[in-house]
């Protein structure tokens, strides 16, 4: 990094990438600001600046021992290994270490082995139980939809199992001479005697009334905006993950108009968006949301846009880019194995639905929109209609 370069930084402000300091006292707090780092978005640590943004610089004693503070803490203090690197610079005869962070790929990275610290803007906070494991899930260590839940096998709808079951591997369950508990734990969802978060809403009678936060609240709204009360269609859709599918469809298609295109006068009409391109955008939504965050999907129509909010960002080095281009991590491998084989569940899979629903909108003329909002912990997909309304 050249001194321009620098100052264009210093002039801009410390914002959640960029974070100044004038020096540092302890290794503790060195440790802190690079584990905060790598445990977002990664960024760099400018050394030798004042809070007013000025440069002070630091000397060749500081330089010595803060490069083996770096070192110590990044191998020591932290309780993954953290590869960093290290740059001076000599701006206005001012001697200025850069400390460039990487973004964590063996999330989370504790502070002496107990404080986890995340970016919060340009500030720093120590991360609570629900964000550490949102961490760990981001590089693979978690799956949520292994973890336990309250329930046991007296919660499954086992008529509802053994048909899906018949469905899947072409066998009755009685023929196989396994218990169902066995069963169940080798096929992960049972764990312990209690069922997995993937068998509770894979399979559970009631999973609503034990994971009620786990559903979908569907809305169209008046407008084109969010307004009060207002609002044509609601709907709050919970139970087995299959059904909250095709409800979750089924309240699109009956919202949606129908266009005459081509068709001749009796014909049904055309959805003015595809019915694949949401069906997809929902099944991807329902398998690889985040569900170490309690919230439900959001369908949200408006006179202008469709819009599908799934409660977590797309996890660690996906981005709104690459998943144009078929790149995809499984966040709950469970649930998305039985999912598959489903035969309701319309879901390209492997990475090829965001691929499949970009191709449809072109094909009708349809503009989308992918938002990985970090702030919020939500990704969206948008499909906009075509109003004269907004």
């Amino acid at each position: 990094m050249n001194c321009d370069q620098l100052e264009e930084i210093l002039n801009r402000g410390e914002d959640s990438n960029h974070q100044f300091k004038a020096n540092f006292k302890s290794i503790d707090q060195l440790a802190v600001e690079i584990s905060a780092l790598a445990n977002s978005d990664g960024g760099m640590i400018i050394i030798g600046v004042s809070d007013e943004c000025d440069l002070i610089g630091i000397s060749k004693k500081d330089v010595s021992r803060l490069n083996q503070w770096i070192s110590n803490a990044t191998s020591n203090k932290i309780d993954k290994q953290i590869f960093v690197k290290t740059e001076i610079n000599i701006c206005d005869k001012k001697r200025i270490l850069i400390i460039q962070v990487p973004r964590g790929i063996n999330k989370p990275y504790a502070v002496n082995r107990v404080d986890v610290w995340v970016k919060s803007g340009a500030d720093k906070r120590r991360a609570p139980v629900e964000e550490i494991l949102r961490l760990a899930q981001t590089s693979g260590f978690l799956y949520a939809d292994e973890s336990e839940t309250e329930t046991t096998v007296d919660d499954i709808d086992l008529d509802f199992f053994k048909d899906r079951s018949h469905t899947f591997y072409q066998e009755k369950i009685e023929r196989l001479e396994i218990p169902i508990k066995t069963l169940l734990v080798n096929i992960k969802l049972m764990q312990n005697d209690k069922l997995t978060l993937a068998g509770l809403l894979l399979f559970g009678k009631n999973p609503e009334f034990v994971k009620p936060q786990f559903g979908i609240k569907a809305t169209y709204f008046e407008g084109c905006e969010i307004s009060g009360q207002k609002y044509k269609d609601s709907e709050i859709i919970r139970g087995k993950l299959i059904n909250q599918y095709l409800d979750g469809i089924y309240f699109i298609k009956r919202n949606l108009r129908r266009i005459q295109g081509n068709q001749n006068f009796n014909a049904p009409g055309i959805l003015e968006i595809p019915e694949e391109t949401f069906s997809e955008t929902i099944a991807n939504a329902i398998a690889h949301r985040n569900y170490y965050i309690d919230s439900s999907i959001q369908i949200n129509l408006f006179d202008d846009r469709l819009e599908v909010n799934s409660p977590g960002n797309l996890p660690n080095t996906i981005n709104e880019e690459n998943i144009k281009f078929g790149v995809h991590i499984e966040r709950n491998p469970i649930m998305l194995y039985f999912l598959e084989k489903d035969p309701k569940f319309r879901y390209s899979g492997k990475g090829t639905g965001i691929p499949r629903v970009i191709k449809l909108c072109e094909e009708a003329d349809l503009k989308v929109k992918f938002i990985n909002d970090k702030q919020k912990q939500q990704f969206s997909v948008i499909f906009y209609r075509k109003s004269e309304n907004c």
